[in-house]
């Protein structure tokens, strides 16, 4: 019999964190990364798979990253598109997350979706929290226009067939469980359709053990478009705003200094 876990909080949330849960375990089948098992779930709870923790090793990671790169292979409809059977915006920790119907016909442009609904809606907290000033709200929006324009759009890695990557959202170290039978299970998705360079960054923010072996691994099977390194800190900035304006303290520096250099 599984053992589960049980978690509490706003139902909107939880409901949300499920259908990110099954729209990325849809791509396990394919080889995708391996995400925790929705169990139950009920009005204001959530249940899943317990996983016993181990340690992370550089095989797991490795084959983390390959898993990876088949799960944003799996694709989406739209830039900012929510999980299948969510209609709505979603949640990134306490943080609403604008999401949006997905629509084929209209897939957008990455930049004109990561500004508009990643990086602005964040940057009135954060200047009420007290971590961004007048002069760094200014760099910020500098850079968002260079964002909007498209000046930072390059293709998805070679093996998403689209515009769009299937992405689990919010992929930083806490995130990711190595399980002690082997193998990382990916937990707590902010689940939408983006860049798959989004999910890669945000895996080096807070220190994942062995990123480096993750992203090689990754890119030897889908192979990462050119300039790729150069775009990571523009990758992290929306979990860093997003940090910024919950909690305000160095988070905002570190928000300013990522988006000076591409504003």
């Amino acid at each position: 019999m599984m053992d589960t876990f049980r978690k509490t909080g706003p139902p909107s949330a939880l409901r949300v964190e499920a259908a990110g849960l099954r729209w990325l375990a849809q791509a396990q089948d394919g080889g995708g990364a391996r995400v925790v098992e929705v169990v139950a779930e009920g009005e204001g709870w959530l249940e899943t798979e317990l996983v016993q923790e181990g340690r992370a090793d550089p095989t797991a990671a490795e084959d983390l990253g390959r898993a990876l790169a088949r799960t944003h292979a799996a694709g989406a409809a739209s830039f900012g598109c929510a999980p299948d059977g969510w209609h709505g915006n979603g949640w990134m920790g306490e943080a609403p997350l604008p999401l949006h119907e997905p629509d084929e016909d209209s897939p957008g442009t990455w930049g004109a979706f990561y500004a508009a609904d990643r990086i602005l809606p964040y940057l009135p907290d954060a200047r009420d929290a007290g971590a961004v000033d007048e002069e760094g709200a200014t760099v910020i929006e500098r850079c968002a226009r260079r964002v909007a324009d498209g000046a930072f759009d390059a293709p998805q890695p070679a093996l998403v067939p689209g515009p769009v990557a299937r992405l689990h959202g919010d992929l930083w170290s806490g995130n990711v469980l190595w399980s002690a039978r082997g193998g990382a299970v990916l937990i707590d998705p902010a689940a939408h359709g983006g860049h798959a360079e989004s999910d890669l960054a945000q895996l080096g923010v807070f220190g994942t053990p062995h990123r480096d072996r993750i992203v090689t691994a990754y890119d030897e099977v889908s192979p990462l478009s050119d300039g790729w390194q150069e775009r990571v800190a523009l990758h992290r900035l929306h979990i860093l705003i997003v940090h910024a304006a919950l909690f305000g303290g160095g988070y905002g520096a570190q928000t300013v200094a990522a988006a000076r250099r591409y504003a």
